[in-house]
């Protein structure tokens, strides 16, 4: 499969590493432009690029870059991508690095208003996952206490090819809900940071509030 990697920072890094590891075509881009990625490219047989070409001829993007840089995508970075791309959106609202925003303090979904600023549906997936777990706890399919993660999307179509992905990668997953759900996986949620099994992370879920915690408010 041939995926485009939006930031090379921690989860994108190890989503480049595990992915390239699993035979699929990776393209990476950061920020700062291709000749900083020499080293993981070399290290993973990915391909750097630049943001505006990283979607080129994709069927799954990952954008994994801070809140506050959205906005900041090249315009038109998905026009070049496979047709029924899926994107996938591992960022998470932290005011303290982002600054205030204003709609996702108001109660909208982060990964909602990532949707807004690209203009493409969005699948929300690796927002709650430590970055070296990506690369450590990958087990086989029917693995007693098999991490899980959950997946949050409103495409069924895209939001299985996600889950799939992830079950490639050693993980279970669990049905997060459409994206307006999506709030139950953000930062301060039972399930952020959690390695629990697909069980745990049901239950996780099923608890969420809807209230940000004052650590994830302005």
């Amino acid at each position: 499969m041939k995926i485009g990697i939006i930031g090379a920072g921690n989860i994108g890094g190890n989503l480049t590493r595990r992915l390239t590891a699993l035979g699929h075509e990776v393209s990476v881009a950061n920020s700062r432009g291709p000749q900083t990625l020499t080293a993981l490219a070399e290290e993973t047989g990915a391909k750097p690029v630049t943001a505006s070409e990283a979607a080129k001829g994709a069927q799954v993007v990952v954008v994994t870059v801070p809140l506050k840089a959205v906005p900041d995508l090249p315009a038109g970075f998905l026009d070049g991508a496979a047709e029924g791309v899926t994107v996938i959106d591992t960022g998470n609202y932290y005011p303290q690095r982002d600054g205030r925003i204003a709609a996702i303090e108001d109660g909208l979904p982060e990964s909602r208003w990532t949707e807004q600023q690209i203009g493409h549906p969005v699948i929300k997936a690796f927002n709650g996952t430590y970055a070296q777990d990506i690369l450590d706890r990958g087990r086989p399919q029917g693995t007693a206490d098999r991490q899980a993660l959950p997946v949050a999307g409103d495409d069924p179509a895209a939001k299985q090819a996600v889950r799939d992905l992830i079950d490639e990668l050693g993980f279970d997953t669990v049905d997060g809900g459409g994206l307006d759900d999506s709030w139950r996986q953000q930062p301060g949620t039972p399930v952020y940071g959690n390695r629990g099994d697909a069980d745990a992370i049901t239950k996780g879920l099923a608890e969420a509030s809807p209230e940000r915690t004052a650590e994830f408010r302005a």
